[in-house]
Formats: C-alpha cells, sequence, structure tokens
C-alpha cells in the first residue's frame, strides 16, 4: 500500500524533514506541562522541620528553565531560585545566603559567596527534569563538599509533581522526596460541627453552617464538614483523611460562622430569616434556601448575615404561626413547590420535638429540593394525603432523601408510599457532606473491584455442616467498618449502590481500604431502598434493569432484597410472591445469588445453581453473646440436614470483634465462608425448602 505522502506527490525528503520537525517541537514544547505554581502535598511528602512548608515555580523558556522553592510561609520564608540551562552543561549559581533548606535544624550552613555547579536536562520524553548541583557547606570540623541529584517528574495526568533528593552525605534513612499538586486545584474548606441541634437553643448555628454548604457546594466541592464522633455516619472524618491522603485535597479551616460566610460569600445571595417558634419554619427555609439561593438565619443571626453584607430575602416569621404540619407544608408546597426540583425531594424526619438534625439538608438545598416532614401514615389522613400528592409530581426512578420522622410513623409507612412510586429512597436525615462528596469524582483510572472468592469454573460441593454467611445491616455508612474486626473474618456489606454516580469518591475509599475478607453486595431491592411488593409491577422490570446495570459497575454479584409494604417480620409477612422473584432472576442474569429480608423472612429457592436465600438469624446488638451462640446451635438443630445455610444479618451497632467471638463458640460443625462462597454451596446442594407468599397470605390484612 502506498503512503497518503505519495499520492500528494511529496518527495521523501520533505515527509522525513517533517517528522524532524514535529518531533522536535515536541522535544521543545513538553517541559511546558511543569509550568506554573505548585502546591505542596504534606501527607505524601517529607516531614519539613521549622520552614514545614514549600512551594514551587517552574518557569520554562526555551533551553532555559527557572526554578524556585519557597520554604516556609509569608512570615518565615526562604527562597531559593535558580535560571538554568538545561542542554546539560555547567551554570554557577552564586550562594548569598547561609541557610541549607534540607534540614535547618542540623549544624550546616551553606558558604556565602561561593559558587554552585549546577546542570539540568530534560527526560527524552519531556516528563522529568534531572538537576546536578555541587556545593560547599560549612560544618563544626570545616568545609565540606556535597552532590545531590535532584529529580522533577510529573504524575498522571500531570496534576502532580514529585521532587526527589538524592545527596552523597545522606546514604541512610527514608527517600527526601516532596510531592506537589498544581497550585489552585482540588482546594476547600473544612469546618468542625458541633452537637448544635435544639430547635429552640443552638440549632440555629448548625442550620446556617449547612445551609451554606449546599450554597458554596452546589456546582463545585468547597465545603467538607467533620462531624461529632457521636454522629449517626461515622465517616465523615476517615473519608476527609482519605481526601487529604490519597486523593490530593488541601483544606483551609474555618473557625466561625463569620469566617464561613465572608470566604464563600460570592456563592450566596442572600439571608432567609426561619421562625425558631415554628420548629418546621426551617423545613420551609431550607426549600427557599435552595430556590432563592439564600442561607437560613435566625433572628438572631440577622446581624451576623447584614455584617457579612448579605441582603433580606424573605422572612418566614409569623407566617406559619398556629399552623399544624399539614396546614404548613401545603402553605409551603402552593407557594413553592412549583419552582422545585422533580428530580430530588428531602423528607426531613428523624427525630422530632425538641431536635432536628438536618444532615441531608446541604444536598438537599444544592438541588433545589422542596423539604416536607409529614406522616406517611394512612391513618394520619391529612398529612398523608399531602405527602402522597407531593411524591406523586416526582419523575418514577428520581430520588428521596432523608426519613420518616420517628414520632409519627414507621418506616415501611414511609418506604411502602415512596415505593408505589417507584421512587429510590436515599436514607437518613442524618447523611452528611453530601454536596461535597457527589461533586468530587473519582481518582483517574479507578476502577471498583470487589474482593471475590468464588473461582470462575470451579465446583462448589458442599459437606455435612453448618454453612454460615454475615451480613451487615444498613449500608455502609452506619455500619461497622471503622470498628474493630473488620477483615478478621469473611464478611459481606451492603452497599447502597446509587452512590456509585451520587457519591463516587466517597465509595472509592471503602473499595480501596477493604480487606480480602470485605465482600461488597447490591442493596436495596433496587437502585435505592424500595419494597418490591410495592412497586407498580409495570415499573419492576425498569428498577431491577437499572440496579443491574449499577451492580455491573460496581463490580458487585449478590443482590439484597427485602419488602416491609405488608407489615414487618411477625405482625406481617416480608416474603415474595413468585412474580417478583422471577422478575429478579429475569432482570438481573448475572448475579449468583440474591439474599432476601431484614430479620427473618421466609422466601427460598435455587435456580440453575443461583439461590434466592433469605435469612434465618438476625444478631442485634442487645443480643447476649452467649444466648446468640445457643440461637444459632438451636437453629442447627431445628434444621438437621446437612448441608444447612444459615444467612446471618447483623445489626449495624454490631463489631465485628463481636460477631466473631460468637462465631467461634459455635463448634466444628459451623463454618463461615464469604457470601459468595455460600452463594456458590448453596445452589450446588439447595437443602431449604422452596417458598413463595401465598396467593392470599392469611396475615397480611391485618399487617399494617
Amino acid at each position: 500500500m502506498k503512503s497518503r505522502f505519495f499520492h500528494l506527490g511529496l518527495p521523501v525528503w520533505v515527509v522525513a524533514l517533517a517528522f524532524i520537525l514535529v518531533a522536535s517541537t515536541r522535544a521543545a514544547t513538553a517541559p511546558a506541562a511543569f509550568d506554573g505554581h505548585w502546591t505542596l502535598l504534606p501527607f505524601k511528602s517529607t516531614q519539613i522541620d521549622l520552614f514545614n512548608n514549600l512551594a514551587l515555580e517552574i518557569e520554562s523558556a526555551g533551553d532555559h528553565v527557572t526554578l524556585a522553592k519557597a520554604w516556609g510561609s509569608r512570615g518565615y520564608q526562604h527562597v531559593d531560585r535558580m535560571t538554568l540551562r538545561t542542554d546539560g552543561t555547567a551554570n554557577d549559581v552564586p550562594v548569598t545566603d547561609r541557610v541549607w533548606t534540607p534540614q535547618p535544624f542540623m549544624g550546616v550552613s551553606m558558604k556565602v559567596g561561593s559558587q554552585q555547579q549546577v546542570t539540568a536536562k530534560w527526560s527524552a520524553d519531556g516528563r522529568s527534569l534531572e538537576v546536578d548541583r555541587h556545593y560547599t557547606v560549612l560544618a563544626s570540623q570545616g568545609p565540606q563538599e556535597i552532590t545531590s541529584h535532584e529529580t522533577y517528574a510529573l504524575g498522571v495526568g500531570d496534576e502532580t509533581l514529585t521532587l526527589r533528593v538524592v545527596r552523597s552525605t545522606r546514604t541512610t534513612g527514608p527517600e527526601e522526596r516532596y510531592t506537589f499538586k498544581r497550585a489552585g486545584t482540588k482546594e476547600a474548606y473544612v469546618m468542625k460541627l458541633e452537637n448544635h441541634w435544639h430547635v429552640a437553643d443552638d440549632l440555629d448555628q448548625n442550620a446556617l453552617l449547612i445551609s451554606l454548604q449546599g450554597l458554596a457546594n452546589t456546582d463545585a466541592p468547597r465545603l467538607y464538614f467533620l462531624y461529632p464522633d457521636d454522629w449517626e455516619f461515622r465517616f465523615s472524618q476517615p473519608v476527609f483523611d482519605y481526601y487529604q491522603h490519597q486523593l490530593d485535597y488541601t483544606f483551609t479551616e474555618l473557625k466561625t460562622p463569620a469566617q464561613a460566610l465572608q470566604a464563600l460569600k460570592a456563592q450566596i445571595k442572600g439571608y432567609i430569616v426561619w421562625d425558631k417558634a415554628v420548629r418546621n419554619s426551617l423545613d420551609v427555609a431550607f426549600t427557599l434556601a435552595g430556590v432563592q439561593r439564600g442561607v437560613v438565619v435566625s433572628a438572631e443571626q440577622i446581624p451576623l448575615a447584614e455584617k457579612a453584607g448579605l441582603k433580606l430575602l424573605t422572612d418566614l416569621r409569623g407566617q406559619f404561626a398556629g399552623l399544624n404540619d399539614a396546614a404548613l407544608f401545603r402553605k409551603a408546597y402552593e407557594l413553592y413547590g412549583a419552582q422545585c426540583s422533580r428530580d430530588t425531594v428531602v423528607w426531613m424526619g428523624g427525630v422530632a420535638g425538641a431536635e432536628m438534625k438536618p444532615g441531608i439538608a446541604d444536598y438537599g438545598i444544592a438541588h433545589r429540593a422542596f423539604f416536607a416532614d409529614l406522616s406517611t401514615l394512612k391513618t394520619d389522613t391529612e398529612e398523608y394525603d399531602l405527602a402522597k400528592e407531593i411524591l406523586s409530581h416526582q419523575k418514577p426512578l428520581s430520588m428521596v432523601f432523608g426519613w420518616h420522622s420517628y414520632a409519627k410513623d414507621k418506616e415501611r409507612d414511609f418506604v411502602s408510599l415512596t415505593s408505589s412510586f417507584a421512587l429510590r429512597v436515599e436514607g437518613l436525615n442524618t447523611f452528611p457532606n453530601l454536596s461535597f462528596t457527589s461533586k468530587t469524582p473519582p481518582s483517574p483510572g479507578f476502577k471498583f473491584v470487589n474482593h471475590h472468592n468464588v473461582v470462575p469454573g470451579k465446583i462448589y460441593t458442599p459437606q455435612k455442616k453448618v454453612y454460615i454467611a454475615c451480613l451487615q445491616t444498613d449500608g455502609l455508612g452506619l455500619g461497622a467498618w471503622t470498628r474493630p474486626g473488620r477483615g478478621d473474618i469473611p464478611y459481606a456489606w451492603e452497599v447502597t449502590i446509587n452512590w456509585q454516580w451520587m457519591a463516587p469518591t466517597m465509595l472509592e475509599y471503602y473499595y480501596r481500604t477493604a480487606t480480602k475478607n470485605d465482600l461488597f453486595i447490591g442493596a436495596l431491592t433496587g437502585p435505592g431502598y424500595m419494597y418490591p411488593k410495592a412497586i407498580p409491577a409495570k415499573l419492576l422490570p425498569g428498577v431491577i434493569s437499572l440496579a443491574d446495570d449499577i451492580m455491573h459497575k460496581l463490580d458487585i454479584n449478590i443482590f439484597e432484597t427485602m419488602d416491609y409494604s405488608e407489615g414487618a417480620t411477625v405482625v406481617g409477612n416480608s416474603e415474595l410472591p413468585k412474580r417478583i422473584v422471577d422478575a429478579y432472576y429475569q432482570g438481573m442474569p448475572d448475579a449468583i445469588g440474591f439474599a432476601n429480608g431484614y430479620s427473618p423472612a421466609f422466601t427460598f429457592t435455587s435456580r440453575d445453581g443461583r439461590p434466592f436465600v433469605s435469612f434465618d438469624y438476625y444478631l442485634s446488638e442487645e443480643r447476649p453473646a452467649d444466648a446468640a451462640v445457643a440461637d444459632l446451635q438451636e437453629l442447627a438443630r431445628i434444621n438437621p440436614q446437612r448441608p444447612y445455610f444459615l444467612l446471618v444479618h447483623v445489626r449495624e451497632w454490631s463489631d465485628i470483634s463481636r460477631v466473631k467471638s460468637i462465631l467461634d463458640q459455635l463448634g466444628p460443625d459451623f463454618e463461615v465462608v464469604p457470601m459468595d462462597v455460600f452463594m456458590k454451596l448453596a445452589g450446588q446442594q439447595p437443602t431449604f425448602a422452596e417458598r413463595y407468599l401465598p396467593s392470599n397470605p392469611p396475615a397480611a390484612a391485618a399487617a399494617k
């Protein structure tokens, strides 16, 4: 085949010259990727005494490069600046300051008035700069000659740069290395939240800050909160550490609301006043915060807002006095509902009365959500009817953030109603920092890789044993991930699979810190918390299909279902009809098995080696260890056929050390296995009896 150059009639020498010119251009321009200001990443760098910080500036021009290293801060700073030829020839650099920067607490100084001989040369691929220095220092025994080799190398994506230093006099100890990121990238503010949740007292402090967070993070991650240690979601500190240590974020701490308002003032259009005498006027204020782009303040905080230069947007004082919640939210929905998102709604439930814990409010504000706190109990007619109306206006498969009120209804009432419109619940109202984590992508090139234990093609033949697999309840956020014992035994974890798109960096943290004994499974019922029996039959296949798609992205092959739409176990039924089980088998063809229930449930089957297994035991944190041991041993006697497959759901507040101590007492007939191995064994020899929800379950009518 002829080259296209010959088709154009170009002589060979022209083609060769073109290639030479292109190559030389690339070589000359490659170092420009180094140009600019670079900020130190202290968690990836050698500790710096005295100065505590190092900033780097690089400017290349033709065959010269200027390197400027600023040690310290503006109050106490030393700057080394050199302009060097990069052709490998020696550069004479005068010594004008005695400071020896590698370690100022050592008795070593530069020799002022002397000359350093420095050479610099770019690598052939333009990805690194090699600098050799020869200079004289003064020590207690007189002058000494030192040579050092410095390598400046770009990282992946040209967003980081690493400086490695090797000196002739330092032959022991750790490597001297400084890692930088481009100045102005991945920078944010951090602030500590205190336990200020009392409506009539100090809630206004946190309400102001959380509303500010929602506004600040609407289009970029700017403000992160460290929640108190006893906060329901335990991950705010470890995820923060992950941002710094692994993802190269740097944070500036804000100490006061006044500082926070000034630092993020550009993201705010004004302020909205809520009425501390009417608790749920704060929910209305949160709705307006997203619609009108204003922070929420109490009457006492108006001077603070005005000192920051903010203007009044809406004053809610007195507008909802004397109204019950049904009337309050009816009025709010009529006034503002049409301006709110149809993709996101927030139920600001949880604790009631004197307290409110609006951890999810930042995300709702960032997404212009309508905020409600309405009962979903059918007998609470006014509130239920309004809740149903609001939810009916949301798009199918859209998100419901937050939680039901602990003073009004039950979880099963709430999720049953949301599922009836095929809406996905993402709990709880205390979910923190989601406006921030939803705006940060995972690391470049990162892929979610699960710790599978099943060997493809291997036949798993069960022995005459009791096989146990443990799954932690209520997802990763409320689980025992940071508690003692993780990694000591095979353990499965519920992944709220929406995190794949909603908080990928946070999920990356869990995947990267997982041990080989940590296995992720998909939850719960769909792409979010849903009840399959409550989902309209025509929409269920789409719900399952979306969940299956996300599972593939997360490298997950076991899925969990749960249904309390007809009451909880004992007082109702949590079983599934065959049509729903059929839908999961059809919609998730690559799943190797399914788990069902929360506390014990009673739906079982197996098809083509893929079992559908309900939980046979629920391990609460209150159950004494010796009683739990006896429970499990008794279950094994009640189910005498071997193998017996015993799936255990562990309450989220139980740490793994406690679980292990229980399992260790069961005896040699019991074997704890990874959940994927459990599914393969159960699929090979399903000793459980096939069981579905009868067509006319006797307890269903009275379940609620």
